[in-house]
């Protein structure tokens, strides 16, 4: 039987599928459409980077539009400006309006914070790793089955990709009309309703001087976990189709296979293994465990010289990742005052965003200018870092008894 947890944020998994399975279908589209329009490639780079930044600039205010109208607005409105992105790419004759179109989803897109808080308003703190791989799993089917949709509903022409997956957003606000429930505790809670003696609520900019200036308190040293885990990630996707092509002479139409077997072992990892594990381990561990694992999987890829040897080492990524990452975020939940939990995992995603924006600009340049390995040895570097702060964190466990059932 099923988590009473997990089953109580059910329609926010096949919400977080549905929105994931629209975006999978656009964005493997999203360079040929702009070679159509005769764009330089250094362009689509900058194209691709658009919704990151986006994303960036958006994730700390949906998280404080969230915590103070609630969650289940900021996640409507933002699927709803995902549709109309979808809209303005199917539609899109010139390359200002492919732009266009990743400002309006990457500004949608900074409500994955606040999916992650509706997890943390939802779900007893012990559940709440297992619910944000169950999530994370949601969001990593979607990736597996989109580009393939995408690839067929371009036989229908070129406006129906944008137009089907702008169908599926607006569905899902619908469904999240219909039947998500509201979950923020804070939505009444504002400086008038909040309990006497309850401190006021701080600004975005304050928290994000906070984890600036005091990196080494509880959730600053998390959110730095999660960015800099995050640009050790980054860092080799921005340049593992180029090592692909470069070492085994991976094209076009065979790299999908490796993004099939990537997002295979990331939703078998989140949806079945991450909760047992961390019933067993604790978050931290888990977390620990996890950054090692990333580190030895984007070291050893540099090293695997037959087709094999490199399906082990990438193996060692999404695993690492699918521990690494649930098992941060949970314990950011754990530790974020229960009023401004929507506010500070926007600003873990902002951080994560700038890590999302850096990572591919710098690990191309390494690749080009230092050599092929480069990047992965850097990732792994970078990572490792990651695992020294995880190990520097002294805090107890949060609610690790095991249920009875």
């Amino acid at each position: 039987m099923m988590d009473p947890g997990i089953k109580k944020i059910s329609v926010l998994i096949g919400i977080a599928f549905v929105d994931m399975l629209g975006v999978a279908m656009i964005f493997p589209l999203l360079p040929f459409y702009a070679l159509r329009l005769d764009a330089p490639a250094w362009l689509i780079g900058w194209m691709i980077a658009s919704f990151s930044i986006a994303q960036l600039a958006s994730s700390p205010i949906w998280g404080r539009f969230s915590d103070h109208f609630g969650r289940r607005p900021a996640l409507m409105v933002g699927l709803a400006a995902s549709g109309i992105a979808f809209i303005v790419f199917g539609f899109a004759d010139a390359i200002w309006l492919l732009f266009l179109s990743r400002l309006i989803q990457g500004a949608g897109g900074g409500t994955t914070g606040v999916a992650q808080a509706y997890i943390g308003d939802a779900i007893e703190p012990r559940q709440r790793a297992k619910a944000l791989g169950w999530l994370s799993a949601a969001t990593n089917a979607g990736v597996m089955i989109g580009p393939a949709l995408g690839s067929l509903a371009i036989n229908l022409g070129h406006e129906a990709p944008g137009l089907i997956a702008a169908a599926l957003c607006f569905l899902n606000v619908f469904f999240a009309w219909r039947w998500l429930p509201e979950t923020s505790p804070a939505r009444r809670a504002d400086s008038a309703d909040r309990p006497a003696g309850a401190p006021a609520r701080r600004s975005i900019r304050h928290f994000m001087w906070e984890v600036l200036t005091h990196p080494t308190g509880a959730v600053p040293r998390l959110v730095w976990i999660y960015a800099v885990g995050m640009l050790g990630l980054m860092s080799m996707t921005g340049v593992l189709a180029l090592y692909l092509e470069r070492a085994f002479q991976v094209t076009e139409r065979t790299i999908g296979l490796f993004f099939v077997y990537n997002g295979a072992l990331s939703v078998v990892m989140r949806a079945l293994i991450l909760g047992k594990v961390i019933d067993a381990l604790g978050e931290r561990r888990v977390m620990r465990l996890g950054g090692m694992l990333l580190a030895l999987g984007l070291l050893l890829v540099p090293f695997a010289h037959t087709i094999p040897l490199l399906a082990v080492a990438i193996a060692f990524i999404p695993v690492g990742t699918a521990l690494l990452f649930p098992a941060t975020t949970a314990l950011v939940t754990h530790e974020a005052p229960e009023r401004e939990r929507g506010q500070v995992l926007g600003v873990q995603q902002a951080f994560g965003g700038i890590a999302r924006v850096i990572a591919p600009i710098w690990a191309t340049a390494a690749f080009q200018g230092l050599g092929p390995a480069v990047p992965f040895y850097v990732a792994a570097g970078v990572v490792g870092i990651v695992v020294l702060l995880a190990f520097q964190l002294e805090a107890p466990e949060v609610a690790e008894a095991r249920s009875d059932a």
